[in-house]
């Protein structure tokens, strides 16, 4: 078991110098605090590691599944996952937003960090006004690793309250692999045609997943809505 002086030397190390220096695993240990079950805590953060590589996956693996570790436990499972959301919290709230969508890109900034290394899939809306300016951004939906039921009156439900004239969607591929499939371009349609009806625009649906991001209005692969006249649409 890692003795209270070894985790006393982490703590001093990353006092003194910050995180440099120390691995994944060091800062895992260093939230554990100690080992349990009659193994190390350096044992426990490597074994975690090994199962979980990508730190994403770590923090949104359900508790129990990290409870399931020997060593770990609930209490320690929760107090691991609350320091790692706690940090992809940061990056969200971190990562690059544009005042005004111009681009792709800028929707992508709004919408692709709250999507990575999710363990399940979840549809997210962006919400514009007449100048793409972001009005809110909602869970539309949340399903299971596989598929998600899109409902394009849910979805436009809030565009009405909100009063908005454009929106983006956006959804994640637990796979890893954002390539768009059939059903991704059917929904596309749907909405696209359902937000036609009541004078809103689906200007784009990005596919997150792996650390990367479709665009369908890049692809070109739905004909996307083109917005009521003088907006400025998205490139």
């Amino acid at each position: 078991m890692l003795r209270a002086w070894a985790v006393a030397m982490l703590r001093e190390h990353y006092a003194l110098y910050g995180p440099d220096g120390l691995g994944n695993t060091d800062l895992i240990a260093l939230i554990l605090g100690t080992g349990a079950g009659g193994r190390s805590t350096t044992c426990i953060a490597a074994e975690l590691v090994d199962s979980w590589p990508e730190l994403h996956s770590m923090a949104r693996v359900s508790p129990q599944s990290l409870a399931r570790v020997r060593g770990v436990g609930m209490v320690r499972a929760l107090r691991l996952q609350a320091a790692l959301q706690l940090g992809l919290r940061a990056h969200v709230d971190t990562a690059p937003r544009a005042a005004c969508l111009r681009t792709c890109e800028d929707a992508a900034g709004w919408l692709a960090p709250a999507l990575q290394g999710l363990a399940q899939e979840e549809l997210h809306a962006l919400y514009l006004d007449r100048r793409l300016r972001p009005l809110c951004r909602r869970i539309v939906t949340v399903g299971n690793d596989a598929h998600t039921v899109v409902d394009c009156r849910q979805i436009l439900r809030v565009a009405i309250e909100v009063g908005a004239a454009a929106l983006v969607l956006a959804h994640n591929h637990p796979s890893g692999d954002p390539e768009p499939s059939r059903e991704d371009v059917q929904v596309t349609k749907a909405v696209a045609a359902a937000a036609e009806i009541v004078g809103v625009s689906l200007l784009d649906h990005i596919v997150v997943g792996g650390g990367r991001w479709i665009s369908l209005a890049q692809r070109g692969c739905v004909d996307l809505g083109r917005g009521p006249p003088g907006m400025v649409l998205l490139a």
